[in-house]
Order: C-alpha cells, then sequence, then structure tokens
C-alpha cells in the first residue's frame, strides 16, 4: 500500500469516526463474544473490539495492513490478524457470533458470496453489522468505477436475505445521516 495508502487510511479513520462507532453499538459486545472484523484497515475500530470481546480476528486484503497491526497490536490468544478477502474468509464455519465491517462493501467483487461467507463463519443468532455511505452519496465523490463498486441500501439488504441473515434493518443515529448500518441475525 505504500506511503500513499498510509494517508488515504489516516483520512478514512477520520472521517468515518462516527460511523464506526455507530457500527460498534450495533453490534452490542458482550464479554463472551467472538468477533471478526473484516477490512479492519487503519485499526481504528480494533481498541473497540478489543476492551468489549472475549476474542477478535481481523480480516484484511492488504498485507501491508496485516503487518502494520502485528506490528501496533501483536497477536495473542484473543486477538489475531489473518490475510484474506470477504468472498473466501480464512475462517471456520460458526467461528463467530460478531462480525462487522465499515466502508468495505465498495471493494467486494459480489454481495451474494461475501453475505454467504459471513453466513457461514457466524454461530446461529449471530449478529452482523455493515456501515458503509450508500451509492448516491458516494456518487458526489466521483470516485474511480475500476475500484469503487457503489451499492444502495436496498441491494444490500436484498443480499444478506438472500444469504440467509433474518431480522435485517437499516439503522441511522439521526435520519439526517447519509450513511448507514445494516443490521441481520444468522
Amino acid at each position: 500500500m505504500g506511503p500513499l495508502g498510509g494517508i488515504i487510511r489516516h483520512y478514512m479513520n477520520r472521517r468515518n469516526a462516527a460511523m464506526n462507532a455507530y457500527t460498534v453499538e450495533l453490534l452490542d459486545l458482550t464479554p463472551t463474544d467472538r468477533v471478526l472484523e473484516i477490512g479492519f484497515g487503519g485499526g481504528v475500530v480494533l481498541p473497540s473490539l478489543i476492551g468489549g470481546a472475549a476474542s477478535v480476528v481481523g480480516v484484511d486484503p492488504s498485507l501491508d495492513v496485516i503487518r502494520a497491526a502485528n506490528r501496533r497490536y501483536g497477536t495473542s490468544d484473543t486477538l489475531e490478524f489473518r490475510l484474506g478477502k470477504v468472498e473466501a474468509l480464512p475462517c471456520a464455519a460458526g467461528e463467530f457470533n460478531k462480525v462487522c465491517t465499515v466502508n468495505t462493501i465498495y471493494f467486494w467483487q459480489n454481495l451474494n458470496f461475501g453475505f454467504s461467507e459471513i453466513h457461514r463463519v457466524l454461530t446461529e443468532g449471530g449478529r452482523v453489522a455493515v456501515g458503509f455511505l450508500p451509492k448516491a452519496g458516494m456518487q458526489r465523490m466521483n470516485l474511480p468505477s475500476d475500484i469503487f463498486t457503489l451499492r444502495d441500501s436496498d441491494d444490500v439488504v436484498a443480499a444478506m436475505v438472500q444469504a440467509g441473515f433474518r431480522a435485517v434493518r437499516v439503522e441511522r443515529p439521526q435520519p439526517s445521516i447519509e450513511w448507514n448500518v445494516i443490521v441481520g441475525t444468522r
């Protein structure tokens, strides 16, 4: 990822602080939870997860991100970082009871494959929380379409339902907020 990647990570972490915090809040963490964060990037959500759960695994497609997280946090029985993508999570079936991801769905190759994998790694009754800015808000940023796939909330909800999630709902801390956190239960 290099120096430019570090600058982008820092900017995104600051800009997305409220969405990150709200996503973690909607996970409703307990001290016995086993949590997976997909696409943890700069690691700003990790302290909230580590402080509220029994164990945390972070999966990211960037080896640079994994190395940086290992330097910053180390690994232990309760914290681990793995190289991988949402469409083929390097995790066992039913390994987690909570999964979160923020601003990663733009990079997923396929929503259906991604949510099927999340469904696979969650225990029955497990919860997923997905934070992102829907297509209308993202279009104003004129982001390169060969990198970012913009998503509508309805498409994300439909993919989650198709993957087998129940009680799927769109949450916002206030109606005026543009970003969403979509929550579902396995």
